[in-house]
């Protein structure tokens, strides 16, 4: 048999130098090592079993009793006395999440800081508008956030550009349960392909790199007034197209038959910029598939970028130019072909082949001309940044010259480009005349058909260098640079989201979908119903049996039922306003409710229910004297109370006398809640108290560890090792293992309700909303992801979340159920 061991030095225990210890919540470990354990509160440790918060004596491990059954187990005893004795287990967490998570802990960690909250971006105006979505440009105002981890800090007023990604997750509009913001968010990206969100999460890492030649991105934006979700981008005041053109217009370049020395010193500073660029973008593993001036702009420290939001806009401009050429039929002809071609460079969208083959091929177009298909690289992007560098000198009216008349000449797509190349190779003669032959090849060669025939940026980039600075004295010519060596470089243009968002049609019901409590809910799916009764604010709500108890300052306890949630029974007995109540699930199961006057009800639940309390008793009472504000019971055969009298009190159940009182708090005890072994107290000195339920001992004051006052304590909630306690201000503090971790502000006003089912926490207050929101995280560090919110009519007093279904007690002293529509 296995002998019984320490849990935590895992030494059998031997009587002399191992000795089981027992502690006051029933399990065992060895004296040395219950000596060893950290002790955050003065004489209490937490036992290494249940991890409960249980009281340690000042003189040692000494002082507690030893386990005798233990010791009969040891090695060496007779078989005889051994005795088969299990240790205690923990109690296992039953309780179930009402509203189903939507997303799992590594993506919510993965995507919220890319979320910019919704009021730190305003549109200005929409740069153009043909048809396809253009940028929006707008500003953005310093983003506070208090994780140091968010990818990208704005602190001052900046322009930006914004560019539709995916429309917003849109609702009915009789939808009870409204999603909130970050959640609307973070649900739009959770239903998206693992490939959209793998190319987003590509994007969005590009632009926290520092480099200056990617553009800056600052997260992604949610505009609830059209139902977009916007990839918000820097956008430099300095504008490169008018810069360019400037220039052009001032060396009149494309008017003249030979260039100068200095023109050309002036385009090979430019193209080094571009390359740079090209090749800085490439590093991240990203290529566009296409290029135009307005894909680029000024970066923060005033070179040349890519940008992002440049590029996703023409992105869409190509895409549409192609599925209009293509909405005719299924086969493409030479003429058309020369169209769709001569239509792109007149939008300044410099294809090339190979991408535009797989553009048609994607959309099953054959063409007449042939499809001779080669593989799409980053090398498509040299193609398109020669033929942007090549704007400059010969202007566009020059390449669409170059393109009239080449479908008759050939029948395949590789010598179509083939003469086209030519004919560009020839105007390119003429401006450079018989020097700079160099230069001229890579840029021919980087326009052949076939992308492995063509150079690497980086090899254009040293061409361009050359006419800058002497190979001699320039240092990076010597570098050896990889930035081609990925074979599956991702092309943008050939990427989902490219795509046109479209607006998305509301949700429409659907009777097949069951189980979804916060879909159902935004969607209308969630019934709503008013169970009304009683004549003043609703105090408690409990479940028991097959009902459902509320109590109200209307001085009666009511019951509903739990199948149609119809009225079945009023207590009455109560001489001042009600303000708690209890279910007691034991051999007979028992509802006890509490008043202001100090009176404490018990009430059978057994068929046929009574009006009359099957007994009850009263607090004494004293010119201090404020009654009872909160009940709580532990399963140990002992009610507890707290009241005006700054005290807790434990009744016994079977009689009804008073066993003992904590003292303490310094202001009436407003919460009560049993959890692990421990007694918690909430009051209006705004701290949290511990109290030992094996023996009333004190254990350990919370709220006093946090800076600032939030007033007094309302609310108690407590799930395994996480506390709650909710305050008049609209705040809540959280505490994992009596640990301080956060605090954080939920409602614009007084907390009077809350319910906690797993991690998952719903409050309601002054402010007539019912705000849902899960708790997450880890031993150091603990967050709050607000789900949504319910709006109301009126105060919530009562919260109660149980088997799919919320019910809320308002101050207007109805009640209402939330439950799945079937």
């Amino acid at each position: 048999m296995e002998f019984p061991e320490c849990p935590v030095c895992l030494q059998t225990y031997d009587g002399e130098s191992t000795v089981p210890r027992v502690l006051s919540c029933g399990h065992s470990a060895c004296g040395s090592c219950l000596e060893n354990l950290p002790r955050r509160f003065p004489e209490t440790i937490r036992c290494p079993a249940c991890n409960v918060l249980v009281k340690f004596p000042s003189e040692g491990a000494s002082a507690l009793p030893k386990n005798i059954d233990l010791l009969r187990l040891r090695p060496g005893q007779n078989a005889d006395e051994q005795i088969s004795k299990k240790p205690a287990k923990r109690p296992i967490d039953q309780s179930h999440e009402l509203f189903p998570r939507l997303w799992s802990d590594e993506f919510y960690r993965a995507w919220k800081h890319w979320v910019l909250p919704h009021d730190a971006v305003s549109i200005d105006r929409r740069d153009g508008d043909d048809g396809v979505e253009r940028l929006l440009l707008g500003r953005i105002g310093p983003v506070s956030d208090s994780d140091s981890s968010f990818p990208i800090r704005v602190g001052e007023d900046r322009t930006v550009s914004l560019v539709r990604i995916v429309s917003l997750p849109c609702s009915n509009s009789d939808g009870l349960f409204k999603f909130s913001y970050t959640s609307m968010v973070l649900k739009c990206l959770s239903v998206l392909k693992d490939g959209e969100r793998n190319e987003l999460g590509l994007i969005l890492g590009a632009g926290i790199v520092n480099s200056g030649r990617v553009c800056r991105i600052y997260g992604l934006w949610g505009n609830l007034e059209d139902g977009f979700l916007y990839l918000v981008c820097e956008r430099r005041n300095e504008n490169l197209v008018e810069m360019i053109n400037n220039w052009m217009k001032k060396l009149d370049i494309r008017n003249k038959v030979g260039l100068n020395g200095d023109d050309l010193l002036s385009f090979a500073m430019i193209g080094t910029e571009l390359c740079e660029a090209i090749i800085a973008m490439h590093s991240l593993r990203i290529s566009t598939g296409f290029l135009s001036l307005s894909c680029f702009s000024f970066g923060e420290f005033g070179s040349v970028c890519v940008d992002i939001n440049g590029v996703l806009t023409m992105g869409r401009t190509v895409r549409e130019t192609v599925m209009e050429a293509v909405s005719s039929g299924s086969k493409l002809h030479a003429k058309e072909m020369e169209i769709l071609i001569s239509n792109l460079i007149k939008k300044e969208a410099f294809v090339p082949p190979e991408v535009l083959l797989k553009l048609l091929h994607n959309e099953d177009i054959l063409l007449e001309c042939g499809t001779t298909l080669c593989s799409v690289g980053n090398k498509c992007d040299i193609w398109s940044l020669v033929l942007v560098l090549l704007s400059f000198l010969l202007g566009k009216d020059c390449f669409e010259e170059t393109l009239e008349g080449l479908e008759e000449s050939h029948s395949d797509c590789s010598a179509f480009y083939g003469i086209w190349v030519e004919k560009v190779s020839s105007c390119l003669d003429m401006k450079f005349g018989s020097g700079y032959a160099s230069l001229k090849q890579a840029l021919c060669r980087s326009l052949d058909f076939d992308p492995k025939n063509r150079p690497r940026v980086v090899e254009l980039s040293r061409c361009f260098r050359e006419l800058i600075v002497s190979s001699e004295l320039d240092a990076l010519a010597s570098m050896k640079l990889v930035v081609d060596k990925y074979g599956a470089d991702h092309c943008l243009v050939l990427g989902d989201l490219i795509r046109i968002p479209n607006k998305l049609i509301k949700t429409q019901r659907d009777d097949s979908v069951t189980g979804n409590f916060v879909d159902g809910l935004s969607v209308g799916m969630v019934k709503s119903r008013d169970m009304m009764g009683h004549r003043d604010s609703v105090t408690g709500l409990v479940v028991g049996g097959d009902y459902l108890f509320s109590s109200s300052y209307d001085k009666t306890v009511q019951a509903w039922s739990l199948q149609d949630f119809s009225y079945v029974h009023t207590f009455i007995g109560h001489e001042h306003r009600i303000t708690d109540l209890v279910y007691i699930d034991e051999e007979q199961p028992l509802c006890i409710s509490a008043d202001i006057g100090g009176g404490i009800y018990v009430w059978s639940i057994s068929r046929p229910l009574k009006e009359d309390p099957l007994k009850k008793w009263y607090e004494e009472k004293d010119w201090r004297y404020d009654g009872i504000h909160a009940l709580a019971y532990s399963g140990n055969g002992y009610l507890y109370t707290g009241g005006g009298d700054k005290s807790v009190k434990a009744w016994s159940l079977k009689d009804g006398t008073l066993s003992g009182s904590m003292h303490g708090h310094k202001s009436v005890v407003s919460a009560l809640v049993a959890s692990n072994g421990v007694l918690y107290s909430g009051s209006w000195d705004g701290t949290v108290r511990l109290w030992s339920l094996a023996d009333r001992s004190h254990l350990a004051v919370l709220g006093e560890e946090s800076s600032g006052s939030l007033g007094s304590v309302l609310r108690l909630a407590a799930n395994t090792d996480i506390l709650v306690a909710t305050h008049e201000n609209g705040s809540i503090k959280v505490w994992r293992n009596d640990v301080f971790m956060k605090t954080m502000k939920l409602h614009d006003g007084a907390i009077f309700a809350t319910s906690m089912l797993g991690k998952q926490l719903v409050t309601g207050g002054r402010d007539k909303v019912v705000n849902v929101q899960e708790l997450f995280g880890n031993e150091l560090e603990i967050d709050c992801r607000h789900l949504g919110s319910i709006p109301s009519n009126s105060t919530i007093t009562a919260l109660l979340c149980w088997q799919d279904k919320l019910y809320v007690g308002y101050a207007d002293r109805y009640i209402k159920v939330y439950y799945h529509g079937k």
